[in-house]
Formats: structure tokens, sequence, C-alpha cells
């Protein structure tokens, strides 16, 4: 079963465009958060980032993590949840591509231009829900 079966949060997740907050255990016991763009494809969020970045270790150690995706902006509106991190060391490349197109719009831009033609390895993030809630609070802060 899984949890993204909701069309409104289905919606926020493929509409917003800010990056989702990860909580993950690190190897000193301390929590840590790191921000990532991200995409929802079916059931699992997808995020990438280069193979030596500190949150692939955490991950691969411990795949259990928190997650939130919400604005900082009135009115308050996100989800947030737990999940169980799969890393992909093969598909990287393709889904940083589709979060350039995501994020920027094009992959085509320098910026675009510059994130793809790093020569780290990128892997894939995915984030197999296991239990999400969400809210907002859309109505209940509209100007009377």
């Amino acid at each position: 079963m899984t949890p993204l079966r909701d069309p409104e949060v289905n919606a926020y997740l493929d509409e917003i465009r800010i990056p989702i907050r990860i909580a993950c255990a690190t190897a000193s016991g301390w929590p840590s958060l790191v921000s990532l763009w991200f995409l929802r494809d079916g059931d699992r969020l997808l995020c990438a980032t280069p193979a030596d970045a500190r949150v692939v270790g955490w991950l691969a150690a411990e795949p259990r993590c928190g997650f939130e995706v919400s604005g900082n902006d009135m009115p308050y509106r996100g989800v947030r949840g737990r999940a169980r991190a799969r890393i992909d060391r093969e598909g990287g490349a393709e889904i940083l591509r589709r979060l350039a197109l995501r994020y920027l719009g094009s992959d085509a831009t320098p910026f675009a231009r510059w994130l793809l033609s790093r020569p780290e390895p990128e892997v894939a993030i995915a984030l197999e829900i296991e239990q999400l809630t969400h809210w907002d609070f859309s109505k209940r802060m509209q100007a009377s």
C-alpha cells in the first residue's frame, strides 16, 4: 500500500519547486538535515547528489530517514513522513537531468550545463515512503 494515493498530495509534490529536507542518522549518532532537489516518480521521491556526498554514506549505513517538503510562506502547507532510502549508483545522471528540467526549466542553462558536466559521478536517492502526513492551512489562512 502506498501513502501517495491522495491526488492533492501528488499535485502538491509535482507542482512545488522547493527542496526536500531529509533527516538522516549520522555515524556520530547525531541527526543531520540535508536539502536536495526532488521529483515524484510514482510512489517514490527521487533525488540526485554526488556519489561522495556525506548523505550517501549516511543513508547507505542507515536507510531509515525522515523527510519534509514545505514552504516557508503563508499559507502553510506541506508533506512530511518517514521513508527508506535506496541508493542507485547507476541512475544518478538521468535523475539529475530530470531535476534540472524540473527546477531550472531546461537542461541547457549555464547552471544546468555545469551541473550535468561535473566529472564526479552522481547517484540517485529513491525515498520509498512508509508513512506520510500532509497539511494545508490555505482555507484557514485566507484573508477575511
